[in-house]
């Protein structure tokens, strides 16, 4: 029997633009391992990579010197890159992420928020372009794990219009949140323009 075709993870990995890649150093660790002849010191590095575009990947490379470490951790990263289905700036559900003993939660946040997450999940937030987000850690606090867990968030959350077909509706009854949002948007400059149209007719009044 020859092997299963691509699945629906995979079909999600992005091809990385050199270019417009960020890569940013989340964390360096010093390994030693004791042999016959004494001990061998080592490196392991936790690099995240993303264009801020919706495209991020995780790496932790190894060797004996930092910078060879780092090195093979940016190519494991472009290698792992997926592409986040994002709403707006920020994502489209709740979800939690799990891996070993670390377990991630991300949840949507309104336009303004910003990232408010920490260690490893910040890093990969940001890189990846995901602009207003939630995110807590609910389990051990181990960088790396918590690297997994987020990343196993991004690589699970669910395309709502994708979704929104399946089901027979539309995006706006899946997620009204959102679209409520974008509708006060303009509705708020509207009011903030007005008010300052009305204080420069008083200055020149007065």
């Amino acid at each position: 029997m020859g092997r299963m075709g691509p699945t629906d993870r995979r079909d999600r990995r992005a091809e990385p633009d050199e270019d417009q890649l960020e890569e940013r150093v989340v964390r360096t660790n010093k390994v030693q391992k004791t042999h016959k002849g004494g001990r061998t010191l080592s490196w392991s590095a936790l690099v995240v990579v993303g264009d801020h575009k919706g495209r991020v990947g995780a790496g932790l490379g190894k060797a004996r010197g930092i910078p060879e470490a780092i090195r093979k951790g940016v190519e494991a990263a472009k290698k792992a890159m997926i592409e986040i289905p994002m709403m707006g700036p920020t994502i489209p559900h709740d979800i939690i992420g799990v891996h070993g003993a670390a377990r991630v939660m991300l949840k949507p946040a309104s336009p303004g928020t910003g990232v408010v997450a920490g260690g490893s999940a910040r890093a990969i937030l940001e890189v990846g372009g995901v602009r207003d987000v939630l995110a807590k850690s609910l389990g051990s606090p181990n960088p790396i794990n918590n690297a997994w867990a987020t990343m196993d968030c991004l690589r699970n959350l669910r395309d709502v219009e994708k979704v929104a077909r399946m089901r027979g509706k539309t995006a706006t009854d899946l997620i009204p949140w959102f679209y409520a949002h974008k509708d006060e948007t303009p509705a708020l400059a509207d009011a903030s323009g007005s008010e300052s149209a009305d204080d420069e007719d008083a200055t020149n009044n007065s």
